[in-house]
Formats: C-alpha cells, structure tokens, sequence
C-alpha cells in the first residue's frame, strides 16, 4: 500500500510519507519505527530538547550537530540517521514533532490500525488502557493505537477521539451542561 493514499498532506505529511516508503521498501519499518518512538519520547521529556528544535537563537548549524549527536548516541539505523540529517539539513528540526505524528498515522493506516486519542483526568493504569484498547477494538473492528494524554482540568472521566469520532465523558462537560441545564440554556 502506498502512503499516498492514506491523507498525509503538508509539509510534515510529505515528510513522513518519504520516510514510510523508503522504510517500506528497504523492510526497515519496525526498526525506523522504534528509533522515532524513541526520539518522540526524548522530545516529550527534554524541555532542553524541545527548545532545541524551536530556537530561533540557536543556528541552524547547531542545531543540526546537536540532534545529530543525539541520534547517533540512541544508535537510531541508517536510514533514521539520514533522514533526521535531511530534515536537519532543510532547517525543518522544528516540525519533527509533527513529522513523527504524520509518519504514526500512516503506519497505523498501513497496518489496518485506528488511533483513538485518550485524555484523561489523571494517568491510565496499563490495565485500564488495556481494556480501554479491547473496547475500542470492539467498537470499531479494527485494532487500536492509543495515544494517551492527562489533563487534570477534565476533573474526571476521558475524552476520546477517533477519526472524526469523539466521545467526551469527563466530569467537566458534565458540569458544565448541568450549569446550562440549570440557568435555562440548555
């Protein structure tokens, strides 16, 4: 299947749809999935990182050194290596957040996967997000990816997305129609 197929459009959809088919037909998916799991995952923990790549201060140049250095101290493959140069290189190290979250969904499109966005109050046991996954599986015949977020202002409950779909069960939605119900709006 090609990744043209699957929506990814702008800047850091033709991106990761380069990526895709380059990992595609070198049978390098899982190995380039997991070294952009693991850079994403560095991006969430490093405010330093984060800064890193949104600069505006930091040149170009360092940039690139920098999160070349980090790459090759993870041991990401070859072709991540490259790519991360590419897009180091075209001064785009600013959407590679984005790039990665472009390059997911097309991988969850290839493999016949749905990606169901969960926020939550507070942060989901693995068994919660287990049986969460198997319901959701259920719901919508296909296996689910969960990419889940906390957010305390939701007070309780989750809200969850798929595609177009979304189910939003939080505590605060439901505060916030029973005030309306009560003052005469609703």
């Amino acid at each position: 299947m090609s990744s043209d197929k699957t929506g990814a459009s702008g800047l850091a959809g033709r991106y990761a749809s380069a990526l895709f088919d380059l990992a595609e037909a070198d049978k390098q998916l899982d190995a380039v999935t997991g070294d952009l799991e693991q850079l994403s995952a560095m991006i969430g923990e490093s405010e330093d990182l984060r800064r890193l790549l949104h600069s505006p201060v930091i040149s170009s140049d360092d940039q690139s050194r920098a999160i070349l250095t980090i790459v090759e101290k993870a041991a990401f493959n070859d072709l991540t290596r490259n790519f991360i140069g590419v897009v180091a290189g075209n001064h785009r190290l600013s959407v590679l957040p984005v790039i990665i979250s472009a390059f997911r969904d097309i991988l969850s499109a290839y493999r016949g996967e749905a990606t169901a966005e969960v926020v939550s109050a507070a942060e989901l046991s693995d068994k919660q997000l287990t049986d969460l996954g198997d319901s959701l599986k259920a719901a919508i015949g296909s296996k689910v990816t969960i990419d889940a977020s906390v957010d305390p202002e939701l007070l309780g409950g989750l809200v969850v997305k798929v595609g177009s779909r979304m189910v939003d069960s939080s505590l605060r939605t439901k505060l916030q129609q029973l005030r309306l119900a009560m003052i005469g709006i609703g």
